[in-house]
């Protein structure tokens, strides 16, 4: 498929970060083109039975039982096509398509898709004009990308415009706005706990170089600029209906996982990963499983949906939508 997508561009200069302090997309498209080819292995990013039961889950859970699969589907947002390449494995979906502000992100999903045979096509595109004809999908998906979105209504209704009539949208891994309050104060404790501590004698092994943590201070700077919502579950179910969706239902999951997993992923990001064995795997990965066990099975029967810190949301395009 021949295009004129730009190139990815991997390394910010310091000008560029400080332009993009003042540019949303700006910061969008230099934050994920610097992230793009090291974002699976920071996230833990698999396209194994580990990740596509993942992201199974995240679809089961808040659609329910519904014929499989989908013809056609969509990935807005894709990153490095995590969500819509391990469902398309799971048997969601037949093909595929993947969009992304970031040329780096889109290049990296599609060599995804491409090693994992799976039929995907894919383009550099904003989320708020998606580059598709109207009625084209019978699935439109995304992971944690409706927060970087600056206008999600209009975002919503381009979704609606590009599904088939009775076509569904997913959309999880969203902030909510309790959640990211209780993450990000946790995360830079670990941050900067981990980053005093590793300045001392013996434990300076466990130290990344200097210029991988400023590197990694100056990312962070532009993510405070690419997170742009975070969501209380009610007030996003309004915004889809606005859009014109209807059979618009919301979940959350993620309270005590979510606790735990903010602080390992920051360690991990402020440690050498030569450090990090397979027992550090099985105790991440180990407990995540656990405490997730008891969000689903204990917490959510006592404590608010917004409360947690990931939020879902799906709905469909009316049958009679043209």
């Amino acid at each position: 498929m021949t295009t004129t997508d730009p190139a990815p561009h991997p390394h910010a200069t310091a000008d560029e970060v400080q332009a993009a302090l003042q540019d949303t997309k700006l910061a969008q498209v230099l934050y994920h083109d610097w992230e793009a080819e090291t974002y699976d292995d920071k996230w833990s990013i698999s396209y194994d039975e580990r990740c596509i039961d993942y992201a199974r889950g995240r679809f089961d859970a808040i659609v329910g039982d519904e014929p499989l699969p989908y013809g056609r589907a969509l990935e807005l947002g894709c990153g490095t096509g995590f969500f819509l390449l391990n469902l398309m494995q799971s048997g969601v979906a037949e093909t595929g398509s993947v969009t992304d502000l970031s040329p780096g992100m889109v290049k990296v999903a599609l060599r995804n898709a491409q090693n994992l045979g799976l039929q995907v096509d894919g383009r550099v595109a904003d989320a708020e004009t998606i580059p598709y004809d109207d009625n084209t999908f019978d699935l439109v998906v995304g992971h944690a990308v409706l927060h970087h979105i600056p206008d999600v209504q209009q975002a919503l209704a381009e979704v609606l415009r590009v599904l088939k009539p009775g076509g569904r949208f997913v959309f999880a891994g969203e902030p909510s706005t309790i959640g990211d309050f209780y993450a990000r104060w946790v995360s830079r404790a670990t941050w900067a706990a981990t980053t005093t501590v590793t300045r001392w004698g013996p434990l300076q092994s466990w130290r990344r170089p200097q210029e991988e943590l400023d590197e990694s201070s100056r990312a962070a700077a532009l993510e405070a600029v690419v997170d742009i919502h975070t969501f209380d579950p009610a007030d996003l179910a309004d915004t889809a209906r606005r859009a014109g969706a209807v059979h618009v239902e919301t979940a959350t999951e993620e309270l005590a996982a979510a606790l735990l997993g903010w602080p390992v992923r920051t360690f991990e990001a402020a440690v050498p990963p030569e450090k990090l064995g397979w027992g550090w795997a099985r105790f991440a990965f180990g407990g995540w499983r656990r405490l997730s066990w008891l969000d689903d099975h204990v917490l959510h029967r006592v404590v608010p949906q917004k409360f947690f810190y990931n939020v879902m949301i799906t709905g469909t395009k009316s049958a009679a939508g043209a």
